[in-house]
């Protein structure tokens, strides 16, 4: 099992910047990539930014050049930074991690509890 704990949500004006933390713990070898996801309410979940144990990372066409997503491997822990907010970025965001026990085992993800992120216009 993978345990997630997201922070950093906020309110914040448009044009403002958060940074969200994602804290793994339990089971947290052989992640395959952690990421984060968006869901606004009435909107299905949507892909924000993924980052994988190769440091690939991707965006969103939507938070291209504003999200800046990173990881801290000695802290195990996933930032998403956000730049130039807009109300449009409104949503609880949630922390996922891709885990694969082994090569020819099944991929599992996991989910955090997410944290509300509100830009005020």
């Amino acid at each position: 099992q993978v345990q997630l704990v997201e922070s950093g949500g906020g309110l914040v004006q448009v044009g403002g910047s958060l940074r969200l933390s994602c804290a793994a713990s339990g089971s947290i070898f052989n992640i395959n990539a952690m990421g984060w996801y968006r869901q606004a309410p009435g909107k299905q979940r949507e892909l924000v930014a993924t980052i994988t144990s190769t440091d690939s990372t991707n965006y969103a066409d939507s938070v291209k050049g504003r999200f800046t997503i990173s990881r801290d491997n000695a802290k195990n822990t996933v930032y998403l930074q956000m730049n130039s907010l807009q109300p449009e970025d409104t949503a609880v965001y949630l922390c996922n991690a891709e885990r694969q026990p082994c090569k020819w085992c099944g991929k599992f993800n996991y989910w955090g509890q997410g944290t509300q992120v509100t830009v005020s216009s």
